[in-house]
């Protein structure tokens, strides 16, 4: 018998390599400010490179939402995962709220792709539904605890996700602030008898400027 070898694919030069770092560099900081809505060619000249050299790298926008949240997406199941392994449940739960949140202020872009908002991106679909089932989880153990109101329901995070999305600020750290405190103001309307902690302290509204 004749021996077959297939070509293994031949790497990509390092002018290619720096372009694609380029790009995601690019995407993940427009993404993060203004959505999933901006341009492909907007992406290519914030890179520095044309918009062939984009698309010959990422042929459709999908493939490049995917390429750019794949990290935030192994975050969000660590999160979930190290909610679940927790053996308080509440004490789970109520870090699984907290992360989710300190994750998604940083992306606004990210937001959208995980709720499916953004059509395109169907490969979040199995990620979230993964994640919404072992939060499901979750949550069937803090009630079983007592600690979980009883009529929580894994929709209820998308519902905070769309509310904490309208979390707008010009700082970085006022937005931090805000998440923050939105979080555990959710935190305490999902508690059964919710503790009387202080709430992390409100972010100051800029001043106006001087006209």
């Amino acid at each position: 018998m004749r021996e077959v070898t297939v070509p293994l694919p031949h790497p990509l030069r390092s002018d290619a390599v720096d372009n694609r770092e380029r790009i995601v560099r690019a995407a993940r900081t427009l993404f993060a400010t203004e959505g999933l809505d901006v341009p492909m060619r907007e992406i290519a000249r914030h890179a520095g490179v044309g918009p062939a050299t984009l698309y010959r790298r990422f042929p459709t926008k999908r493939t490049l939402v995917c390429e750019v949240f794949a990290e935030e997406v192994r975050a969000c199941h660590a999160v979930v995962a190290e909610g679940l392994a927790d053996p308080d449940p509440w004490r789970g739960f109520r870090r699984v709220i907290e992360k989710t949140c300190e994750l998604h202020i940083h992306s606004l872009g990210f937001t959208e792709a995980f709720m499916a908002a953004y059509p395109d991106a169907m490969d979040f679909a199995a990620d979230r539904a993964q994640m919404l089932g072992s939060l499901a989880e979750l949550a069937r153990r803090a009630q079983r605890t007592g600690d979980l109101r009883p009529d929580f329901v894994p929709d209820d995070l998308i519902l905070l996700l769309q509310a904490h999305r309208g979390l707008h600020a010009t700082s970085t750290a006022t937005r931090q602030a805000a998440s923050r405190r939105f979080a555990a103001l959710m935190i305490q309307s999902f508690q059964t008898s919710p503790e009387r902690t202080p709430l992390p302290p409100a972010p100051r509204p800029a001043p106006p400027r001087n006209t």
